[in-house]
């Protein structure tokens, strides 16, 4: 569908919200502008606020659905996530062993070969059993060589983009070499590494924090962990589940000003780390091969005696970590729409999404102003 789109405050290429208009063509941005456009216009928002379509790069699911369990599945926590804004999807699969971990990326190969996925973040198998969270203990691994080469002599090694692990396990910093040679995103995440573990980890190709703070060592006086070795790194991206559970809102802050402070703020990547539960129900659910028990959208382990254990992921949609980011933790609205959009775009090197630029997916978030998602464009056409 060609058509011009006009918006009295839209995210600029440039990072800021202005009044900008774009020309929509073959599912693609073919012009753009800033100002008045040349000539009538099919739709002009006066109210609210035009954005990119939400980048996704770690989810596990939602809508009910895992990514772990097939297309049918995959599709369903797509287009649970896709109504409420978020156009591009990287899927996260949890800690397996190898062998089962390399079947269910190649399970969900069709969808990235038609372009419903982008491509599959492994969060596992190679992480710390002292940080592992919501993984099953009996999954966890080191990255050994033979494990490394396990996935990279694998076809559906090209369809894994990001890597998540430990990097002071045995065979870490090697696994994290040989991995990015291969052209993947290493992230430092469920690791016990120190501060100047980490920043080994950082020389040898990492280039990622996964869930920054969350499962890893953090912020202490007499043991500054691997949050500070990946904070004051200015090339490493900054995944946060903003989401009022994960993280206090001053820590959100705190976050984005040392961003600010350490290469800039497009350093900073809004994450859902969405389990099946996001778009859906409390109630009980599975994340691998773990119970897990979902109250007022909280979603934790179960224990061994039935009790709620660990935060098992999130119920969060990327629509609601912006408002969350605005409204609860003060961020610049246009910082926290390109923390969504073009910043997580970047970690993972998806350059066709993530920005209202010529070339660009025609994929658009029209948002209230209260920053609610009121319609979706994907690819060129209205879903909502």
């Amino acid at each position: 569908m060609n058509q011009i789109i006009s918006a009295a405050s839209a995210l600029t290429p440039d990072g800021g919200l202005a009044p900008y208009w774009i020309r929509t063509g073959g599912g693609r941005v073919v012009d753009a502008g800033y100002g008045a456009p040349p000539e009538a216009v099919d739709l002009h928002l006066e109210q609210g606020t035009l954005s990119p379509g939400f980048v996704d790069v770690h989810a596990h699911g939602g809508g009910g659905a895992s990514f772990t369990e097939g297309t049918a599945q995959a599709r369903d926590a797509l287009e649970a996530h896709r109504s409420r804004g978020t156009t591009t999807m990287v899927a996260s699969l949890v800690s397996a062993p190898v062998e089962l971990m390399l079947q269910q990326t190649e399970q969900l190969r069709p969808l990235v070969a038609a372009g419903e996925l982008a491509a599959v973040h492994w969060e596992g198998p190679w992480l710390s059993d002292g940080h592992r969270g919501a993984h099953d203990a009996t999954a966890l691994s080191a990255p050994s060589a033979d494990a490394v080469s396990a996935l990279l002599g694998h076809p559906a090694a090209e369809l894994v983009r990001c890597i998540t692990l430990a990097p002071e396990l045995p065979g870490g910093l090697e696994a994290i070499r040989r991995l990015r040679g291969a052209g993947m995103v290493i992230g430092v995440g469920h690791t016990g590494a120190d501060c100047a573990a980490t920043r080994q980890a950082l020389l040898a190709g990492a280039t990622a924090a996964t869930h920054l703070f969350n499962a890893m060592t953090g912020l202490h006086h007499r043991e500054p962990g691997a949050a500070l070795a990946l904070l004051e790194s200015p090339d490493a991206f900054l995944e946060l589940i903003c989401d009022g559970v994960h993280l206090h809102p001053e820590m959100i802050r705190y976050a984005w000003r040392t961003a600010e402070r350490n290469g800039g703020s497009q350093r900073i990547v809004l994450v859902s780390d969405a389990m099946a539960a996001a778009a859906a129900r409390d109630g009980d659910y599975t994340l691998g091969r773990l119970a897990v028990q979902v109250q007022d959208g909280v979603a934790r382990v179960l224990t061994a005696d039935g009790r709620p254990g660990a935060i098992a992921g999130s119920t969060l949609t990327l629509a609601e970590a912006v408002r969350c980011s605005i409204a609860a933790a003060g961020i610049a609205p246009a910082d926290a729409l390109a923390a969504a959009t073009v910043n997580p775009a970047r970690m993972a090197g998806l350059d066709d999404v993530g920005q209202l630029a010529p070339g660009r997916r025609a994929d658009l978030v029209v948002l209230n102003d209260q920053w609610e998602v009121q319609h979706v464009m994907r690819r060129g056409e209205w879903l909502s």
